[in-house]
């Protein structure tokens, strides 16, 4: 993948990110992790894409996951969410998103959802 110009500040936010993931975060990357060898899948965790940090991206297949706990469902949280999907899909790319409620109860149907979006399954 080519070098893309991103603000030096969203590349030191999406660092500092990746050290302090949620619970939900956590259980999600502990499976994404092994997409490179089962699948030959590169996942990117804290990716920053233009002026968004996704916290998941699989770039060769154009796929942003995105991992929402309690502040998406505020109405300030839903209209940053919208605009943040629509500027995504504006690049190409979809948009998978699991609340944390989910990857708790059902980790292996959310895995089971994004790889067969990718065509793993």
């Amino acid at each position: 993948m080519p070098p893309t110009a991103i603000d030096p500040t969203i590349i030191s936010r999406a660092q500092t990110l990746r050290h302090s993931t949620t619970n939900g975060e956590k259980r999600l990357w502990s499976e994404l992790k092994k997409f490179r060898k089962h699948y030959q899948l590169h996942v990117r965790k804290q990716a920053p894409i233009g002026p968004y940090i996704a916290d998941f991206a699989i770039h060769s297949k154009k796929i942003i996951i995105e991992v929402d706990g309690e502040h998406h469902l505020s109405s300030k949280g839903l209209v940053r969410d919208k605009k943040r999907d629509a500027w995504f899909k504006g690049q190409g790319y979809r948009v998978l998103r699991f609340n944390t409620g989910e990857l708790i109860e059902n980790l292996g149907g959310c895995v089971e959802k994004i790889l067969d979006e990718v065509g793993a399954v």
